[in-house]
């Protein structure tokens, strides 16, 4: 134990202290962060500086990261949704599964591989990366265009298949197959999908509702993680995947109001995971094995994108879309993935691929996922300097129906339920963000598309879809939440337009100082309507009435810009 705890410290820091310093300099360099991951892992793993030399332990560890992508993904994703694409998972997912896998057996049966070998060998590379294919598209806002649906049919299936691949391999190593059990088995993963489904939908709510009502954030984080994890190991209890199952939790959050703030507790521990997976692909890359058959191993990569892509891009290009969405997505999924090193694995064990065809075969899904982002930039930008798209209004194939030119409405009390209710009632598209679960139930028994988070936590901003609105409405009643919401929407947005509520002249004027671009002092117009009904009351005529409250109005924030203009030459003097 005396030697092992300072060994784990010492792997700790290295991934840290990598992640930090390789990461950032391929985000600089315009390569992202995948390739910095993949450089990280080969800098500190065992063919590099040899720090990291327990590849396979941390490899575990990061494929939670792969499950808390898959999480994500189906929490943005309404069932309604998924069930319209369902023609689209089997038939163009089902598609290039079987029509790869056939051509890669072919090519394997004429390199001399033997049937079995074979067939495992073509199943296993016709299976892409989920989580490289995902993360690319995050990174390149196309998580919700027509290119993340067909992206995404293709995954979703071969993540369905994850089970029987392996069952194959279990069968073709010689294992017996019970055919009634396999039904009974299916079944059972049916049903629990059915009941986890069923459970989001009326069960869940109630349960986080008591949760929240502790008021303890760090127990509704663990929930969220409860949740994701428990219902992964349930599907892996019925026969399916981890991943799979980290999905259909996001599924039964989809319609939740507490979607958001979840969102926004599970994206670090996705980040940190996932980083660390992509890190274990690049300390798996063995060079001496590289070294020594290079152009063997190089040409069979590039065979494996350019075979893989081309079907893809044929398959997609038949379903009726252009010839730029076909090229990117099938340069985006030409890699292998993943579950190949898992499947290889279980197959060199069972006797079926010898050692070393295993080691080069993980070998070049490793290289494939390594050239897959510099192929993505190389197409994205022949593309845009070749090719001319066509020109259509149909925006029917939107994968996620995210909202776009919306208004984030911050805080749902008498001040937000007013401004919402005037929103519906111009039909203005609007998402309101608020903590009060009571306050929320209520109003979204009423329609109101209200959801639980703390509107001042820049990840619950951005799940809301803070990059695609057009501005920020806060009307939140605590002032402090409010002057702590606005320096971080100016750092993270700083071309949002910000309408804020003010408690008084003085803080107008603060608020207009950090760069809002409208505010509403409270107290005035409160005195205002007042005055007015006075006003009224006393007999004098209504355009007397709007003259006076008028000039008192341009009066007040007159004074509020001459507040603003003295605090900038003050702060002026004091810089000098």
């Amino acid at each position: 134990m005396e030697e092992t705890g300072p060994q784990y410290l010492i792997d700790i820091l290295a991934l840290l202290l990598a992640t930090v310093v390789v990461v950032p300099a391929f985000h600089a360099m315009r390569l992202g962060a995948i390739l910095g991951y993949l450089t990280a892992g080969a800098i500190l793993g065992p063919w590099g500086l040899g720090i990291i030399t327990e590849v396979e332990q941390i490899r575990h560890l990061g494929e939670f990261g792969v499950i808390f992508l898959l999480f994500i993904l189906g929490i943005e994703l309404k069932p309604e949704k998924l069930w319209q694409m369902r023609k689209m998972v089997v038939g163009l997912g089902l598609s290039q599964l079987l029509i790869t896998a056939f051509i890669i057996y072919g090519i394997a049966i004429f390199l001399g591989a033997s049937q079995h070998s074979s067939i495992i060998i073509g199943f296993g590379l016709a299976l892409s990366s989920t989580a490289f294919c995902l993360n690319l598209l995050a990174e390149r806002g196309g998580i919700a265009s027509k290119m993340g649906q067909m992206s995404f049919s293709i995954l979703l299936l071969q993540d369905i298949a994850v089970v029987p691949l392996l069952a194959l391999v279990s069968m073709l190593a010689g294992g017996d197959i019970d055919a009634s059990e396999s039904g009974i088995n299916l079944l059972y993963a049916i049903t629990a999908i059915i009941i986890l489904l069923l459970t989001g939908r009326y069960l869940l709510n109630p349960v986080l509702d008591k949760i929240v009502a502790s008021q303890d954030p760090e127990v509704f984080i663990a929930v969220a993680v409860l949740l994701v994890l428990g219902v992964a190991w349930i599907m892996e209890l019925v026969g399916l995947s981890m991943a799979l199952g980290a999905f259909i939790a996001g599924l039964m959050l989809a319609e939740s109001h507490y979607r958001h703030q979840i969102e926004a507790d599970i994206l670090p521990f996705r980040g940190i995971l996932l980083g660390l997976f992509f890190m274990t692909i690049g300390m798996g890359i063995e060079f001496g094995l590289l070294w020594t058959n290079f152009l063997n191993i190089i040409g069979l990569t590039l065979l494996l994108m350019l075979v893989k892509g081309s079907i893809i891009c044929m398959l997609v290009r038949r379903s009726g879309v252009g010839h730029d969405i076909a090229i990117q997505t099938g340069v985006l999924l030409s890699q292998s993935g993943e579950f190949g090193f898992v499947m290889f694995g279980f197959a060199s064990e069972a006797g079926i691929l010898d050692a070393q065809t295993g080691q080069i075969l993980t070998l070049v899904i490793a290289l494939s996922m390594v050239i897959t982002p510099f192929v993505v930039k190389l197409s994205n930008t022949l593309l845009l300097k070749f090719y001319t798209p066509e020109i259509t209004e149909d925006h029917s194939g939107e994968f996620i129906e995210d909202s776009k030119g919306h208004v984030i409405l911050a805080g749902f009390g008498r001040v937000g339920a007013r401004i919402g209710a005037i929103l519906n009632a111009a039909d203005v598209n609007y998402i309101a963000i608020d903590l009060n679960q009571k306050r929320i139930k209520s109003a979204r028994a009423q329609g109101f598309p209200v959801f639980f988070g703390d509107a001042c936590n820049v990840k619950v901003l951005r799940s809301a879809g803070a990059e695609r609105a057009k501005m920020i409405v806060i009307a939140l009643d605590n002032p402090k939440n409010i002057d702590r919401m606005i320096p971080l929407i100016r750092q993270h947005y700083p071309n949002m337009p910000i309408h804020t509520r003010a408690i008084d002249r003085q803080h107008c004027a603060d608020l207009i100082s950090q760069g809002v671009s409208s505010t509403v002092s409270e107290t005035l117009e409160i005195s205002l309507r007042l005055t007015e009904e006075v006003l009224l009351g006393s007999g004098i005529n209504n355009e007397a009435i709007e003259n006076v409250i008028k000039a008192f109005k341009d009066e007040y924030y007159q004074d509020v810009v001459q507040k603003v203009t003295e605090n900038k030459v003050v702060m002026g003097e004091l810089r000098h």
